[in-house]
């Protein structure tokens, strides 16, 4: 069934309690439906590429149960109010969560490079991007962090039933592979992706910048979903580009040891001077 479909249903109250009521139960029973479980990735171009004999010209686009997302949709937006009300995320995350955006961060970044110039220094960034990040979470690290926040054991039951056994397929144009099980990440599709992807960052954010205050690095930190900003600010180029190296080499480790790595070739320094 088509979202044109479930629209015109859910704007009967009836209809709409009845989906609810679903969601409450797979909260209640910590399950979530085999045959929510199963979706296809659709392996489509990307436009205006030079050439498409590499992988990377290609997007995958993972589709699920309609029904399913809808109710993926009613859990997400109670997580979204449990974790906003309860201060569970770092401060420096702006994306994956109601009411930030890539704006917030512009105005965020813009804010920092302008206080730097008032005191005379140029502010340096390294922007750097997570590979594969949906599709690498491990899936008891996420519940185990799930419970480290506190959240109510029916939630953590459900999400420790909601992340296994999940199976796919790959479809290309009328060619379609063999169903297989999937035993990491979240499906991009999903729209509790992306606030279970900034709990699973939260806590690497906590500990990185615990060990930049411990090595006296003063390096602050933006996040947004997959991607991230460090920053700092200083009269010398040179010193600042020291910090940014140091950092990012920290930063590897520690990704490596929650079982995510950066995509290098995506990593990028600007310096952002007055003059």
């Amino acid at each position: 069934m088509s979202w044109r479909h479930w629209k015109l249903i859910t704007k009967n109250n009836d209809c709409l309690s009845k989906i609810i009521n679903i969601a409450d139960a797979c909260i209640n029973l910590g399950h979530w439906p085999k045959y929510f479980k199963i979706s296809t990735i659709v392996v489509i171009p990307k436009p205006n590429k030079p050439s498409y004999n590499n992988l990377k010209a290609f997007r995958p686009i993972i589709l699920l149960n309609t029904l399913g997302k809808l109710v993926e949709k009613v859990i997400a937006k109670r997580l979204q109010f449990i974790v906003a009300s309860n201060d569970f995320i770092h401060p420096s995350q702006l994306g994956g969560l109601k009411f930030k955006s890539t704006s917030d961060a512009g105005v965020a970044l813009t804010h920092i490079v302008r206080s730097g110039w008032t005191k005379g220094r140029t502010t340096s960034t390294l922007a750097f991007n997570i590979s594969q990040f949906f599709p690498s979470l491990n899936h008891q690290l996420l519940v185990l962090i799930l419970e480290k926040i506190g959240l109510d054991s029916k939630v953590t039951n459900f999400f420790a039933n909601y992340l296994i056994q999940r199976s796919t397929k790959y479809q290309w144009n009328d060619l379609s592979s063999p169903p297989f099980e999937v035993n990491v990440g979240v499906g991009q599709g999903s729209v509790l992706s992306p606030i279970l992807s900034t709990l699973y960052l939260s806590p690497l954010l906590y500990i990185i910048e615990k060990r930049f205050k411990n090595l006296n690095i003063p390096i602050s930190i933006l996040s947004f979903v997959d991607n991230g900003l460090f920053i700092v600010q200083n009269k010398s180029i040179t010193i600042s580009n020291s910090h940014l190296f140091c950092s990012y080499n920290i930063l590897s480790k520690l990704l490596d040891s929650f079982g995510l790595i950066i995509e290098h070739s995506k990593t990028e320094i600007f310096h952002f001077s007055r003059s």
